[in-house]
């Protein structure tokens, strides 16, 4: 039997469980189970199936039960921003909604018709983007949701799943730190915002920090994975950004960034205090909790999103998607087309092929034609949305960044980091291609 800590990664568009064992003193990763995430369009809004990923973590843990592992701990991370409400019983009142659901647009800017933002973000340190936790329950409380009246606690993802395996509720800090309701410098609730949105304040629970117990596995779930000892859950860095951000390795000879690669791009530095001036609100940053009490200082920028939408689109359809077509015939492919990857056009497009010829179109550009046309449009607006992001980084830094960490799933397509090396002029570090969830991990071995 080896023991193994367990690293449950919950993506945007798929999840994994992965033990982790050291031998010989090396951290050594088994994927026990991946599974799909879905997002599901119904009655006019876009949710998250919650109850088939609740039920494929429990299967992934007890195939790793079945494997021969025992099992040390279990840590959970999560995309951000995201939540469910649960009842005094501790009842799911409702699938959550994904943050990719139309019901925040608008939202931000009426609610800064009636708050400064200037002193908005002094406290939150919070780039604002319409997905963040804020304003979805700024809609919510808008359209008198009836979930606000009889909620007695809201969980983000990474709690949520934590409480039906333990039945403690708690808020992570880091992944509390993506809603824009945290004070940044105080690094609990702005209760005072929350009393402005006019928001029940029960809702808001205790803020723990990464490296707490989340308590232990229920009886009833020790017996679903087959097993009869006790199993503590941890609350790691539950964010996945800040998960893998926590491996970069720091030097004090470098100015080290990292480029969190995935579904999202967060590019960044690791900080030791928020940056909370009107130039870093400009300049789109945000503040979010990391590990060792650090702040993880980034932007938000939508990362391969775009280029997954067009591929899931082309298998639909029946053609190659394989990486290993898609990327060479980029390469080769002649077309100077660049759109904005944070339009809110490519948020959720019914067809990403239309989006992306119509924007074109729009500018006065030949829109792609081909697969290797479309794949090169996307990657060379990402590498140059990256130079731009990092040029608005150095601007706020002391000293310029000298080195670049890719790390994450992203970190694989190489083409993507040879354009984004080109584009910012210093060395793109790449990998670890699994920095989520040995973050995750070492949080736990901690």
């Amino acid at each position: 039997m080896k023991e193994a800590y367990v690293a449950i990664d919950f993506g945007g568009g798929s999840g994994r469980v992965i033990a982790g064992c050291l031998f010989e003193g090396e951290l050594v990763l088994d994927t026990i189970y991946r599974f799909p995430n879905r997002q599901v369009r119904m009655g006019g809004h876009v949710y998250w199936d919650f109850l088939s990923l609740f039920e494929d973590m429990k299967t992934g843990i007890r195939m790793a039960v079945e494997k021969g592992y025992t099992l040390k701990s279990i840590g959970i991370d999560t995309w951000g921003v995201d939540f469910g409400l649960i009842d005094k019983q501790g009842n799911l009142l409702g699938n959550p909604v994904c943050y990719r659901d139309s019901r925040t647009e608008g939202m931000p800017e009426e609610f800064f018709s009636k708050v400064d933002v200037k002193a908005h973000y002094a406290e939150s340190g919070t780039q604002v983007m319409a997905i963040n936790t804020l304003f979805q329950l700024y809609a919510m409380k808008k359209e008198d949701n009836a979930q606000l009246k009889v909620a007695d606690k809201l969980l983000f993802m990474p709690d949520l799943f934590s409480y039906y395996l333990t039945g403690v509720a708690n808020n992570e800090y880091s992944i509390a730190s993506t809603s824009e309701l945290l004070d940044a410098k105080a690094r609990t609730w702005n209760f005072k915002l929350i009393r402005e949105l006019g928001l029940p304040e029960h809702l808001f629970g205790e803020v723990v920090m990464p490296g707490t117990s989340r308590g232990f596995l229920k009886p009833e779930i020790k017996e679903q994975i087959g097993i009869d000892y006790e199993v503590e859950v941890i609350a790691v860095v539950s964010h996945d950004t800040a998960s893998a951000a926590s491996v970069v390795p720091l030097s004090s000879e470098e100015k080290v960034a990292f480029l969190s690669s995935g579904t999202w791009s967060l590019l960044g530095v690791m900080s030791d205090e928020p940056i909370l001036t009107e130039e870093a609100r400009l300049a789109g940053f945000t503040n979010e909790g990391g590990t060792d009490g650090k702040i993880c200082f980034l932007q938000n920028i939508t990362g391969l999103w775009i280029l997954q939408k067009l591929m899931q689109e082309w298998k639909e359809e029946g053609k190659d998607v394989a990486y290993s077509t898609l990327l060479p015939a980029a390469e080769v492919a002649e077309t100077d087309a660049l759109i904005d990857v944070d339009d809110t056009v490519f948020q959720c497009p019914v067809s990403m092929a239309e989006a992306i010829t119509n924007y074109c179109i729009a500018h006065q550009q030949t829109p792609p034609s081909t697969q290797g046309e479309f794949v090169k449009c996307v990657l060379r607006s990402l590498a140059l949305r990256y130079k731009t992001g990092m040029e608005a980084l150095n601007r706020l830094l002391p000293e310029p960044v000298t080195k670049l960490y890719v790390i994450g799933g992203g970190s694989q397509n190489k083409y993507l980091n040879r354009l984004t090396e080109e584009a910012i002029g210093i060395p793109v570090v790449e990998g670890p291609v699994e920095a989520t969830a040995i973050g995750n991990i070492r949080q736990q071995m901690k």
